[in-house]
This record gives structure tokens, sequence and C-alpha cells, in this order.
């Protein structure tokens, strides 16, 4: 390809919206432009790359026995009301009406539709297991849209979806898509993790997430400084390795604590550290209020508390609507003297604590020396903390770390979830009707392009693994104007051309200077310039990655490169 007839719009300086690396390269090296917010042009360059992305995620689950298929973006709400997730998804599903006053949603995923598919066109176990696959634009109407194509508003996603006669079938093709995930993002040069996850609005149990490690990530993966260990914060569950005190237990007593109302303020006016107080929480869980207590140190996980729960909805409890329940506001509160209606659950540390402090359900004031089961009940312990740095690893081995990740894969074993709610039955072997099993497996195209940017670049430019470039070389005559230039530059292109070689010919009228910008800019791996030594046939070669250069006879260039290439 020609650089004089690509629409490469590069730019000098920093786009001022941009504030992650992968976002800023993206739009100065001319491979995306902004329509709307979260919303994003793929240019020449940018397709290219992204094709190859798909490229690998196609060939993989081609690989795994998936089948590829095409389902409609637009879907009639009656199938997400059926579901439920009409009203679950909220305000990030994008809805619309047709002419007729009918509602639809823009997908944001494809479990109804896929589900209603099969449904209606298999109806034996003798077509049993398989895996259905696209590679589609999905839409979610997020908050605020940042980070370029890291949380969009319509972004490419493959999402693939099993159906299965028992759980057994579900396990094994489970571990089939989980390794043909690990593959995709290996052969896309990515340093990842697979960690332990939570399924959040999908429903099901047993899922991973595939991170991105990179300090930019918006997740926090909690892993183990000695084993494979690895889960999403959220979801790592923490080893109850505490010990009682063997001190006497006092007296309650209430005391006046006027302007303290943090745990740290707390601590500091009764001085005693932050292990020694009891933080309370007020929940809604599906309209149920919990309060939920956690050692001072501790915060709560309001993810395991919806899974303690089996619950849809978790939502703090308004500071109005805790006084008009407990008759005191945030900063009071405390599991002494709690109404009937109200549940109280606790961390597990919680148990273990003796002469305490906690809030006294009356504002400006605390209790002291408080201790569990004696002062007050609990509904029931649990986990229900975020893991600490330092903890123990919940597989015994070594201590909790903690890492930035940018996820870019999610597994989900789905069970009958979706199933059940739409009616899809299929007929055993005893000729019975039996509700097929699920499970779904997405890959965020978009955001994993995204973050190889993170992962590759360099002050210059981004600089792109070999295989996913948009071009295998950059091949740059530094002056148009010279016959022998021109002549040996021509020479090169057809002959790369024709050895099937995908190559960028910078044939523009710029100064050197501009085009060896550029070309770092752009990143393509291999860099081919044809300058002075161009009448002995002689051009100087630069590996984009190492900065390494030497001159190379055209005579060899052509098998040096394809060395390189492999």
């Amino acid at each position: 390809m020609r650089q004089s007839n690509l629409l490469i719009p590069t730019l000098r300086e920093v786009p001022a919206e941009a504030d992650l690396k992968s976002h800023q390269l993206l739009l100065k090296a001319g491979f995306i432009r902004q329509l709307a917010s979260g919303v994003y042009n793929f240019l020449p360059l940018g397709k290219r790359v992204l094709r190859k992305v798909e490229n690998i995620v196609r060939e993989e689950m081609d690989r795994a026995g998936a089948q590829e298929v095409q389902m409609p973006a637009l879907q009639p709400a009656e199938l997400w009301q059926t579901t439920g997730r009409w009203n679950t998804m909220g305000q990030e599903l994008m809805r619309l009406k047709d002419r007729h006053e009918r509602d639809f949603a823009l997908g944001a995923t494809h479990e109804e539709v896929v589900t209603a598919l099969v449904r209606d066109e298999v109806n034996s176990y003798k077509k049993l297991p398989f895996t259905l696959y696209q590679i589609q634009a999905k839409y979610r109407d997020e908050k605020r849209p940042r980070f370029g194509l890291l949380r969009g508003r319509e972004f490419l996603m493959k999402d693939a979806y099993s159906f299965h006669e028992d759980f057994d079938s579900l396990d094994e093709t489970y571990e089939v898509i989980f390794n043909a995930y690990k593959r995709i993002f290996e052969r896309c040069g990515l340093n990842f993790r697979a960690v332990i996850a939570d399924s959040g609005a999908m429903g099901g149990k047993d899922t991973h997430e595939f991170m991105v490690l990179s300090e930019v990530g918006e997740d926090t993966i909690a892993y183990s400084n000695e084993s494979d260990f690895a889960a999403n914060i959220e979801m790592a569950p923490v080893v109850p390795n505490y010990e009682k005190s063997a001190e006497e237990a006092k007296p309650l007593e209430k005391v006046e604590t006027p302007n303290a109302k943090t745990m740290q303020e707390v601590a500091d006016f009764l001085g005693h550290d932050l292990d020694q107080g009891m933080k309370a929480i007020m929940f809604k869980v599906d309209e149920q209020f919990v309060m939920v207590v956690t050692r001072g140190d501790h915060e709560v996980n309001d993810v395991k508390l919806k899974n303690l729960y089996e619950a849809e909805i978790v939502e703090l409890a308004s500071e109005e609507e805790t006084k008009e329940v407990i008759g005191a506001g945030f900063g009071s509160l405390g599991p002494i003297n709690v109404p009937e209606n109200v549940d109280v659950v606790a961390d597990h540390a919680v148990e273990y604590l003796v002469n305490a402090t906690c809030g006294a359900n009356e504002d400006g004031y605390h209790y002291k020396n408080v201790s569990p089961e004696r002062d007050f009940k609990v509904n029931q312990y649990a986990d229900l903390r975020f893991i600490q740095e330092g903890d123990l690893s919940p597989d015994g081995n070594g201590t909790i770390e903690f890492a930035r990740g940018i996820e870019v894969g999610h597994v989900f074993k789905l069970g009958t979830k979706y199933a059940d709610d739409l009616g899809a039955t299929f007929l055993n072997k005893e000729g019975r009707a039996q509700t097929y099993v699920m499970g779904c497996y997405g890959i965020g195209v978009s955001r994993t392009l995204a973050s190889i940017v993170e992962q590759y670049h360099d002050d210059n430019g981004i600089v792109w693994p070999k295989n996913l470039a948009p071009f295998q070389a950059h091949l740059i005559n530094l002056n148009v104007k010279k016959e022998e230039q021109v002549e040996l530059a021509d020479d090169i292109y057809n002959k790369l051309l024709d050895a099937g070689i995908d190559v960028l010919y910078d044939d523009r009228q710029e100064r050197p200077g501009v085009k060896f910008n550029d070309s770092d800019l752009i990143g393509v791996p291999y860099r081919i310039v044809i300058g002075k030594r161009a009448s002995e046939g002689y051009v100087e070669f630069k590996h984009r990655q190492t900065g390494d250069q030497e001159d190379i006879h055209n005579d060899d260039l052509l098998n040096h490169l394809k060395n390189l290439l492999g």
C-alpha cells in the first residue's frame, strides 16, 4: 500500500481528552477517530489490526469446535422482559422504539437471543453439545465513557454460547474454551492472568476473567506470591486466620463521641487501633435492610454480600432510610439493639473481637468494651470483606499481593438460568423434555487491541507485535526526487508484494524527519530505508522494537525479512 494514498491522519500533539497511552497513541497514529463520546471510527490502520485480532479469535474458536453465526443487534424487549433483565440491566441497556411504539434494545449481549434461537431450532439431545459464536458490535450506555477503546458505548466483542445435556458436559466445554482463550491472548503477545471472577448481571457461577496486567487497569487482581492463585479482588475469598484475644471482657460502657464519625476519628478519640473497632454499614438487599459489620480496618465487599443472599440487587441504604430504621445516621451505627426487621451479618473477623468499640445507634455516641454474642447477636457470620495484601492466599500457598488489570475476556457457567426463563428444552434419551445447561464466553476484541497498545509502546509510539502490526514492513524512500532511490524503492516494493509480504510504502514528498517520526508512531516492526547508498543497492534495515539497524543489500533483503517474519 502506497502511503501517499492511505488515510493516516497522524497528529503531533497529544489529544486533550486522552488520558491513557493506548488512547493517545491510537489517536496520534491515525488508527481511530472519535465520532461521539464512547463511539469511534476505525480508520484503515486500526481496521487492519482489528481484523488480525479477530482472525486469531476466529481461528482458535473454530479450533475449539465452535460454529460462527451472526445474530441481530436489534432485539425485542419481550425477550429481555422474560428473563427480567429489562429492569436489572438498568440504564446501561440502550433502548428504543420502532414506529409502532414497540420496545427494542440494542444488543449489549446475546443470551436471550441465542437461547430463543436454539429453543426454536434444536429439539434433540443428538445435536448436543455445541457452541455458537459471533464477532459483533455491542452497545452499552456507559454513564462515563472513558479511556478510549477500553470503556466505550459501542465496542466489538466476540460472544459465544454453549448448550449441553448436563453440567459434566458444560465442564468439558468450559475447559476447552478456557484453553482457547489462553492461546488467543498468548498469540496476541499479552501478559495476562486468568482470575476467579463474579458473574454480575450475567448470572451463573464458576466464572473466570482474563486480565491483562497493566498499571492503568480498572480492576484489582489479588494473586499469590507463591502459586498460580489469582482472583478479582471482589471474589478473592479470605482465609479466617484469626485468634481470639485472651483479654478478660470488660463491662459494656456507653460514651459520648462528639464529632467523631469515621472509624479513624473514633479510634483516635477513644485511643485504640483501627482493628479494635467495629464498622457497621446499612444495605438494602432486595428491599431487605441488612446491617453488615466488619472490623474497623476492613472494607465491606458488597459482591460477597450479594452472593450470600443470592440477591438480585444490593445497594447502600441512604442516610435518611438509615435514620428512619435505626434512629441514627452514618458514623454512629452499631449491632447492639438493632430492630428485629434488620438482619445483622458480620465478617468472620468480628467474631474474634473482645472489648471492641461500635456505634451506639445514637448520634454522637459509641459503645466501649463490646464483645460479640454477649452484647449482640448475629444472624450469620460469613466472609464479607475485601481481601488485603499480606493476607494468606486462599489456596494455602504464600500471601496475597495486588496488581492492576484490564479485563479482556470472561467465561461463565450459566447453568439453566436463561433456558428456564425462556422455556428452552430438548428431548433427552428417554424422550422426555429436559432444560438446556448453558455456558457463555466473551472477548472484548476492541478492548484487546487497546490492551496490546498499553503493553507495547515506547516514548516514540506503538511497537506492534509482528503478527498484529497493520503492515509487516515499512518501506521509506527518503527522497522521491532522486531517480536511483525511486527505482530501488519501487523494485523492493514490487518484490515484497510478489512474495506476499504486507508492506507500507512511504512515497510521500515529506522531510525525512517527518517520515521517521510517523514510522515510529505507527509501529510497523521492520523499517527499510532507501537513502544515500541506493546506487550501490543497499538499504538501512531497522528493528522497531530493539532499535537495532544494519545495512543490507537488496539481493539479501527478501530472505532476511522472510526469516524474521517466520
